[in-house]
Parts: C-alpha cells; structure tokens; sequence
C-alpha cells in the first residue's frame, strides 16, 4: 500500500500537463469557481490517504457543513495527472511529487499534513551487514528519484558515504523486492508491503528506515491554487474535519481499523501493519511542520533538501526556495497567508 513511481517520465508528463493547463485556460475548473459543487480530493492506496474514508463515513465532512467526493485512484500516478488535468480539486500525493509542478510556476498548494513515512520505507539487508558502512562495495537496488532513494542517500550521507560508495542498481520497489529475496541485491530500500515481505521471505532485515529520519517523507493534502483562492472556507471545513476524524480514531481504533481495512480489502492486522509504519498527523504536528526549522520536522527545509535531490537528477528546475507550496493558515489560523 505505497504511493508508486516516481520516475521522470512521469513527473515531465504530469508537469507539461500542468503547464498545458495553465497556459490554455480550457481545462475544466471542476470546482474552483463554483461553490454549490462538491469538492473532490483524489487519494490513492496508502495507509494514511485511507483515512479520508473515515472522516467520510463517520460524517466528519457532513458535520462541518462541506460537500466532499472522495476519488479512489489505485495507480498514484494517476491522481498526480487527474490535478494536473483539472479532473479533480485536491489530491493526496507527497512532498516530492508537489516540486515539480511548483519549479514550472504552477499553482499548487499544500494545506495538511496527512502523514509522515515512520518505517514504512526502508533500507533492507542481508543479516551479515551490521551497518550502513558495510554496505560499502555491495549492490543496493531502488528506483531513481524515488522517495526511498532519497532516503538512501540521506542514510549514505550521515555515514560520510555516497552513492558511489555502494554498486547502486536503478530498479523499480516492484522489481528490487524479489531480487533482495532471490539473493540477487545485497540490500534493497523498499516501502511497506513489499519491505515486511522481503524480510519475511528473504531472511533479511531492517538496516535504516525512515523511523531514523522523521519528516523525511511527508504525504500531503494538495489543492489546485483557484480552489484554495475561491473556496477557503470549504477548504478549512476539510481540514477541521481531518483533525476531527483522527481524534475519533485514536478513541475507537478497532471500529476504525475494521472500517478501513474493508476500504483497502485487506485484513484489519495487515491495515494495522500499514498503520504502525506511518505517523499521521494531527492539528499540533501539522503546526510544527509548517514551520520553519533546520531539520527534517519542517515542510520547508525538507521540501528544498528533496529539491535539490531532484534537481541533480534533472527531475525539476532549480528552486531556490519552495514556500510558495505551502498555505498554513489552514491549520494554524495565526499563520495567515
């Protein structure tokens, strides 16, 4: 249950999508301009994005008084180019995937914070690699400009390695998952569940994982900049019913989980395994993560170290700062905008 690729092809697609969009004025404005419309927000298979199913079916939008329609993509890139397209309003989609538009000029905009990745993407070893020196020499497998490829070289970079360090092989989670098991990859990073799995079947074990770097990987809710700038007031009900929907939760966790395990078709244990590999965030961490600091707690220094990432990888245009993404009066009101 991870979001998908993140591959150049499809970032370069969804932002000349994007830059279409903007530039023709045809795309439909499903409800930017039109308040009596429903506004729909795009998730797609990932434990905290299921979550929008709880604030829907406990009545959470109802009780704020805003229409909502929840659109369930099982491909993420989908949902990346149903916003890109004006096919829906917001989506559910991570930090990383919000650069690229934001390099090109398009309006974007981060209102909450759903999740952090908190294990749910890891580094994983054969048992004999004791530390992340020791993967010196050997092969790792993930896929480029992934967030877990970020996540790697974060975990190179804290041990005075880098990528050529290691004999690093560009391969999709899909793919590098059976070859850690076949014994093809000294290591591979993977994300939840193909990690437990590869552990499991592969006699392997947790090396690093995105537990050491909190904040690293956060997954977003992201509305089309018209919607934010003519319905701010639906945009806020959204929200407040986010953090209404997660107090209910963490009361009645076993009706909760039961509800969404359904919505995933999986198991109430196997959504919980989801569930435990991920920190979702409530009013006070979205607060914190809105603000400025010098670490990974923060949307802004993260955002610019993942751009950067990417920007060496030629996956988005130099951003010299990326606060033009985030909107945080949403969940703090003393922010302002």
């Amino acid at each position: 249950m991870k979001k998908s690729l993140k591959a150049a092809s499809v970032l370069m697609l969804i932002v000349a999508m994007l830059g279409l969009a903007a530039c023709s004025g045809n795309v439909k404005e499903t409800a930017g301009g039109a308040a009596g419309d429903p506004v729909t927000i795009a998730l797609s298979p990932w434990p905290g994005w299921y979550m929008w199913y709880l604030v829907e079916e406990k009545g959470f939008f109802e009780k704020h008084g805003v229409d909502v329609k929840l659109e369930f993509f099982p491909v993420y890139s989908d949902s990346l180019q149903a916003i890109a397209a004006g096919k829906v309003d917001a989506n559910s989609q991570t930090l990383s995937d919000s650069l690229a538009p934001l390099s090109k000029g398009i309006g974007l905009k981060a209102v909450l914070v759903n999740d952090n990745s908190f294990g749910g993407d890891a580094i994983v070893s054969k048992p004999e690699i004791q530390s992340i020196k020791d993967l010196k020499g050997k092969t790792v497998a993930t896929e480029l400009g992934t967030v877990d490829h970020f996540l790697l070289l974060t975990a190179l970079a804290e041990n005075g390695m880098d990528e050529k360090d290691i004999k690093y092989v560009n391969m999709t989670v899909n793919d590098a998952g059976p070859a850690f098991i076949s014994g093809n990859t000294d290591a591979s990073v993977l994300w939840e569940p193909f990690q437990t799995t590869a552990v499991k079947q592969g006699k392997g074990k947790v090396l690093y994982s995105s537990k050491e770097t909190p904040g690293l990987i956060p997954d977003l809710l992201v509305f089309r900049d018209s919607v934010v700038k003519n319905r701010p007031g639906d945009v806020q009900k959204i929200v407040d019913a986010w953090f209404d929907a997660l107090a209910w939760y963490e009361a009645n966790q076993e009706e909760a989980i039961k509800l969404l395990a359904e919505k995933a078709e999986t198991t109430p244990e196997d959504f919980k395994l989801g569930l435990d590999s991920i920190k979702l965030f409530g009013k006070e961490d979205n607060i914190k993560a809105f603000e400025k600091h010098e670490d990974y707690t923060s949307l802004s220094y993260t955002g610019l170290k993942t751009a950067d990432f990417l920007y060496k990888l030629d996956m988005v245009d130099k951003l010299d700062s990326v606060d033009e993404l985030f909107d945080p009066r949403f969940v703090n009101p003393k922010a302002g905008k």
